[in-house]
Parts: C-alpha cells; structure tokens; sequence
C-alpha cells in the first residue's frame, strides 16, 4: 500500500523567524500521526532553520527547487549539494510557477518579457530529475494543464507529454522513487479546486501512462498527489479517492491548524474510513 504525501510549499512566504514560529507551532499538532509522509518546503534561506527544528522528527525538510549542477558559475542558483547539506531529502521541480504558467498571475506578468524570467521548460525539468536522485533527493514533479488548455479539450495530452519528458532516461527504479504532482494550474492559488472525481481521473491517466512506460509494478509504488487550492474543507473528497496519493499545498500551508488538519485527514483516510468531523480543530 502506498503511504501518502503531504508536502507544504510555502512559496516566497516567510522569514527565518517566521518559519521558526510555524515549526514550533506546528510539531505538537501532528505528534503521532501516522501512515503519511509529511514534507515543509520553506524558501531558501529558511532551510537550515527549519531543518534543524525538524532533526529527530517525523517531518522531512523540502526544497521548493534546484539547479542540475553541483556547483559553477551560475548566479543565483542553489545546487542538489547544497540542499542535501542543509538536511534536504525532497524538492520540487516543474512548479507551474518555474515554468512560467499561471493561473491567475499578478499582472505584470502577464508581459511576456518579464514572465520569461520564469523559465524552466521540460527539458530543465528533466535535467533537475536526474539531478535529484543522483543525490539522494525525492523529486516530487509537478505537471498539469492551464484553464485553455482544459477548455480545449488537451488535458491527457499536456500531461501525457510534461511526465514523459520529465522521466526520460530514468530507469524503472529510479521512477519508483519519484513523487508526481497533478496541479491543474488554473486550480493553484485561485481557490477554483478540480473536481474530485476528476482529479482523481487524471491521476489514475497519470498511472496508467507510467505502466505503458515503465510497467505496472512500478506505477502501483509511485505516489501522485493532487495540488491547487486545497484547504480543510475540501481535502476529505480528495483524500477519498482512490489515484490521489496525498497533496501538494499551498495557501493552506502557510499557518499550523489547516496545513495540521490536512496532513491528520489524508493520514486517517488512507487507513480507514472515518468521520472527519473532529479533525477540524487540531
């Protein structure tokens, strides 16, 4: 049975101090939970901070992305050495953000010009894959679709073609290793959440292409997660479903009770079924 996910991408929020007082705040919440993965993925310079809080815990320590080579001249960028060094044994990678994909985007960058400052395409993705496990760190790839692309009809086929790119060169062990991530991108940071049922469907696409490629032993161990506007009152539908492996939050994430809630209502629904009525107040 494959143990679920719960990752927390607190994006370009919090300061050293900040994320110390989540932690904090945080541990005693989930103390005993079980049968769930937890991952915090602060920015940068939160990443010691938090990953010596987080020594002798549960919870693994995350980074929200990397750059393919060890070290170099490249201004700006964080390598897969320097993460593992800090304690890191997960990160991101093919964010729609990264990517230059929005949603709903501030609008300035709706101008192409500085939206290009967002520029991993999936060949990068590819590249920082097999720079992750080379080094010991959990990929969790993020793919899905924008709201025209939905609309049109080429959902299977935006994902159907992010994920085989995204794996190309990996071997069938390496691809169980690896966490795959469903964000419709018109669902991040919009508060528009996909359809259970649908996201659902979609992850199942998602196993159902890693058994063409690779085989259906290793699509049962891969874990796929749903992410985009997941709060604490609509992760019991999704957590229900059977494809969906967990989820890759937020906004919700940003404060200890809801992202605490999530991680206890996809743990328990994993188990056995439950009423999740007095999961609402951690």
């Amino acid at each position: 049975m494959r143990v679920p996910v719960v990752v927390a991408n607190w994006k370009m929020h919090k300061t050293v101090g900040e994320a110390k007082a989540f932690v904090a705040t945080f541990l005693p919440l989930v103390e005993g939970v079980k049968g769930c993965t937890i991952v915090l993925c602060p920015p940068f310079t939160a990443l010691p901070a938090v990953g010596e809080m987080l020594k002798g815990t549960h919870i693994a320590l995350g980074a929200q992305d990397l750059f393919w080579r060890e070290q170099g001249a490249f201004t700006g960028e964080i390598s897969p050495i320097m993460l593992t060094d800090v304690g890191c044994t997960f990160v991101i990678i093919g964010h729609s953000e990264r990517r230059g994909r929005f949603g709903k985007p501030d609008p300035e960058l709706a101008d192409p010009q500085l939206r290009s400052i967002f520029s991993e395409t999936d060949a990068s993705v590819n590249k920082k894959v097999h720079a992750a496990l080379k080094h010991g760190l959990t990929p969790i790839i993020c793919v899905g679709e924008t709201l025209s692309e939905r609309e049109q009809g080429h959902t299977d086929e935006v994902v159907r073609t992010q994920l085989r790119k995204a794996l190309e060169g990996l071997t069938k062990e390496q691809v169980a290793q690896v966490v795959i991530a469903y964000e419709p991108v018109w669902a991040i940071g919009t508060g528009n959440v996909c359809d259970a049922k649908e996201a659902n469907r979609v992850c199942g696409l998602i196993r159902s292409i890693l058994s063409d490629l690779f085989g259906t032993e290793v699509s049962e161990k891969v874990r796929i997660q749903y992410g985009g506007s997941i709060t604490p009152e609509n992760i019991p539908d999704l957590a229900a479903q059977e494809q969906i492996d967990g989820g890759l939050v937020g906004g919700a994430s940003l404060k200890p009770d809801s992202f605490a809630t999530i991680v206890k209502t996809v743990a328990h629904a994993k188990q056995t079924p439950m009423d999740f009525s007095n999961l609402w107040k951690p």
